[in-house]
């Protein structure tokens, strides 16, 4: 390569900061080779499931106790203040190890970017901290019985009293509650302003009187969803995120964070390096079809992360969406579906036909089926995606609604 062609070299800035992670990783990190590459995360045993949790709250407080966590967030609230090419750099350094903080920092990045945005100073000073550390661990409270895909239709309701807001009703589908001590909640607080006008964004204490929690149990024996039934329970006026009535701007927000989230790749193991090796176990890597799905596994997955970093980095930068955060959730579905197609073809009926317990890697192929599932669901369905990205993003003509300007409590509920 000619000297005009070389790469330019990296500013001695990030070699140092690179050089840092990679030490800070080393002395602390699982090392990879320790970590199953084909552990799947769901646990039908209670026990196992917690202890998994509170692992990951381990690794998040070691994390912010050696200040690696919130690399781009402000100092005043824990963290570093660094740009985002930080982050970009100890995601990458990362890869070669275990340890990850799981679930926690999902929640992190759904809700710390909110907060920022739209909380008061005393909510940032209050909250941003103990979340950093994973002192405080936060479950999204959102989806209802009668509100998933609709989700302005939801009915939890909120009345002020004096200082407090009093909350009744019932949520689902809420990951990790059962370990969560925080919760972020959506409830109807206006119910004569039409559905998306009428809502209210609360943080909440998950151990105060009235919260009851009852994990559901799924296909796979795990109990990593719930239902969670509020009675009477009392939220001080003081934690309520942006406007009264206001909360479909945050709730949003913090969906679009998700999306965000679900795209990016992170510093967890990538799928594509999983399908290699099971290629190789069944002695199907030199076929032709297989090894043309698996380079479209692979771009796929590089794709999803270059999306995910661009969206990140703009979003941290305070800036708009560079694109519709839809297309990235649509995108990554569609991925996730092709991976378990491929994980079946390869494996065939060895990897489907009821794997005992020790079989790791026929309960990886069965999760990458399952799976192909459910992220077609959470984080909001892929038909609920696809219509926002042709009226957003497309300009198509919106589907007709009957309720858009009438009052929530006269819209025909089932």
């Amino acid at each position: 390569m000619a000297a005009s062609e070389e790469a330019p070299a990296e500013a001695p800035e990030r070699v140092a900061f690179r050089a840092e992670a990679r030490a800070f990783l080393e002395a602390h990190a699982e090392p990879r080779t320790e970590a199953d590459p084909w552990e799947v995360v769901g646990f039908p045993d209670d026990d196992e499931a917690l202890a998994h949790f509170e692992k990951c709250g381990a690794w998040q407080r070691t994390l912010a106790d050696n200040g690696w966590a919130g690399l781009t967030w402000p100092t005043e609230y824990g963290g570093r203040g660094l740009e985002a090419w930080a982050d970009r750099i100890f995601a990458r350094e990362s890869v070669r190890f275990g340890s990850n903080a799981g679930f926690i920092r999902a929640s992190m990045a759904m809700l710390g970017p909110t907060l920022l945005a739209l909380g008061t100073e005393e909510q940032k000073l209050r909250f941003l901290p103990p979340m950093l550390r994973a002192d405080e661990t936060w479950c999204q409270l959102f989806s209802e019985p009668g509100a998933g895909s609709d989700l302005a239709g939801l009915a939890t309701s909120a009345v002020i009293d004096g200082d407090e807001f009093v909350v009744d009703g019932q949520k689902v589908w809420n990951s990790s509650a059962q370990f969560c001590n925080r919760g972020f909640l959506l409830v109807r607080s206006d119910p004569d302003a039409p559905k998306h006008r009428g809502i209210s964004f609360l943080l909440i204490d998950m151990t105060s009187p009235g919260v009851e929690v009852r994990p559901l149990v799924q296909a796979n024996g795990s109990a990593h969803f719930n239902e969670v039934f509020l009675t009477g329970v009392r939220v001080p006026v003081a934690n309520l995120v942006g406007e009264l009535h206001g909360g479909w701007g945050p709730a949003r927000m913090v969906l679009g964070n998700e999306a965000s989230f679900i795209g990016g790749t992170g510093g967890g193991r990538r799928t594509s390096d999983r399908l290699i090796d099971l290629a190789r176990l069944f002695d199907r890597q030199d076929d032709p079809v297989v090894r043309q799905e698996l380079v479209r596994a692979y771009s796929r997955e590089r794709i999803s992360g270059l999306m995910g970093r661009r969206m990140r980095d703009v979003i941290r930068q305070g800036g708009p969406p560079p694109f519709d955060p839809a297309l990235m959730k649509v995108f990554v579905t569609d991925s996730k579906v092709h991976t378990g197609q491929l994980a079946t073809s390869i494996a065939g009926p060895a990897g489907m036909a009821c794997p005992s317990d020790d079989d790791r890697i026929g309960r990886w192929v069965q999760a990458e089926v399952i799976n192909r599932y459910t992220i077609s669901i959470g984080g909001g369905t892929t038909e609920v995606q696809k219509n926002n990205l042709g009226e957003r993003s497309l300009g198509l003509p919106r589907e007709p609604r009957s309720d858009k300007d009438i009052p929530w409590r006269d819209v025909p509920r089932s």
